[in-house]
């Protein structure tokens, strides 16, 4: 049986006890019921594993000793999501849930022309995030960024070598289908997703000025969450 998994931040590979955050040290000493003695593991979402002993099983500040540690290298490609945010809230944390199970990089949410105004609750999300890389296993936690505007986000965006840029758009117009897209396991990819009502033609311009290539994810029309999921599979599954 696995040892239960917890998330630790700022790791000094240094040290050699952690005291674990309250809301950490409540789940494993209240919920779990751990006891003096017993072994969990922690990442800090960096690619660190670490497997910690409890020495000092207290409900607000649990310490561990490290007993071993392990280091997984991040995929060679990166893969970055510029996603609108969405009026329904609850659907924008779905797809940051899934994307991060799935193994995305970084996630950037992004302020469009038509994109329905909202309150970003950054320590939320990434709160998500965190629990997401928990549940899945990993040890590596998507780069979340505070919400940018379509047009300062695609301007900063520079051509590189390494760096294959996208926007999936619902417009008529000449596109590739993504899923047929060669994108080799060493290229990092940018895609852009646009908000329910999708990009506006001017969007859709700036974009392509800005060596943004064009794509379709399907035949059908998908929603904003929908369509950034759709990419998320696409990049990191195939």
């Amino acid at each position: 049986m696995s040892l239960p998994f917890f998330f630790t931040e700022n790791y000094d590979a240094s040290a050699s006890l952690i005291t674990l955050n309250e809301e950490t040290s409540k789940h494993v000493v209240q919920v779990l019921r751990m006891q003096t003695g017993e072994q969990i593991n922690l990442t800090d979402g960096k690619g660190n594993l670490l497997t910690a002993q409890i020495t000092e099983a207290h409900k607000r500040n649990c310490v561990v000793k490290i007993q071993g540690t392990s280091y997984k290298e991040q995929g060679a490609r990166k893969t970055r999501i510029a996603i609108s945010l969405v009026k329904n809230a609850s659907r924008f944390e779905w797809f940051l849930e899934k994307a991060t199970e799935i193994g995305v990089s970084e996630i950037i949410p992004l302020i469009c022309e038509r994109t329905e105004r909202q309150h970003f609750r950054y320590e939320r999300m990434k709160g998500i995030l965190v629990s997401a890389m928990l549940q899945s296993m990993q040890v590596w936690l998507p780069v979340l960024r505070e919400p940018v505007k379509f047009e300062e986000y695609v301007r900063q965006t520079s051509p590189s070598d390494d760096i294959i840029k996208l926007i999936a758009h619902c417009e008529d117009a000449e596109k590739q289908q993504f899923s047929n897209f060669q994108i080799d396991k060493f290229s990092n990819c940018t895609i852009l997703i646009g908000p329910e009502g999708d990009f506006t033609p001017q969007e859709i311009q700036l974009a392509l000025q800005n060596k943004f290539q064009p794509v379709a994810l399907g035949e059908t029309r998908l929603r904003t969450e929908t369509a950034g999921m759709a990419a998320a599979v696409m990049l990191c599954v195939k």
